[in-house]
């Protein structure tokens, strides 16, 4: 199956899903950069900011889960290759009068890169944010998961915003 010029990785000569051998690849340090967005009313960033959600530390405990889900992203991404991670950081900054943005920075040294880690650690941050608020804001949005930048590996690097 090819895309363009581009040959899809993770499907074998017959179209059916396979993990990519990285088995030839040389072992780099590889980084990737996620980010998205959780919008809501500007009462719930209010009460967030404060520290009074019933739930506790709303943006303590969506860091701390963006980190643990970054290290799990093997077992809920079906083709993702198991990775020893050398580093997690997730930023969680309330921006505005009713947002919160996320950036999840992941770190290896290895054969594959840690995109799908990033983009992982970002979306489980916001949906932790989303679970602790969800009694005062249901309408939460989450928006705008991207990878924005992506070093080490074949491919070299890739930045966007």
């Amino acid at each position: 199956m090819t895309q363009g010029t581009q040959r899809l990785t993770h499907f074998d000569a017959a179209g059916q899903a396979a993990m990519v051998d990285v088995s030839g690849k040389a072992e780099t340090v590889r980084e990737a950069t996620a980010r998205a967005r959780i919008v809501m009313q500007p009462a719930t960033l209010a009460l967030i900011r404060a520290g009074d959600a019933k739930k506790g530390d709303v943006l303590g405990v969506a860091r701390l889960a963006g980190i643990m889900a970054a290290k799990r992203t093997a077992d809920l991404i079906p083709l993702c290759h198991p990775l020893p991670i050398s580093s997690v950081r997730v930023d969680l900054t309330p921006v505005g009068e009713d947002a919160v943005e996320i950036e999840a920075t992941v770190r290896t040294t290895g054969r594959t890169g840690v995109e799908m880690e990033a983009l992982t650690a970002a979306s489980v941050a916001a949906l932790t944010v989303y679970d602790m608020v969800k009694a005062v804001d249901r309408g939460m949005r989450i928006e705008a998961l991207r990878v924005v930048a992506k070093s080490g590996g074949k491919s070299g690097d890739f930045t966007q915003e």
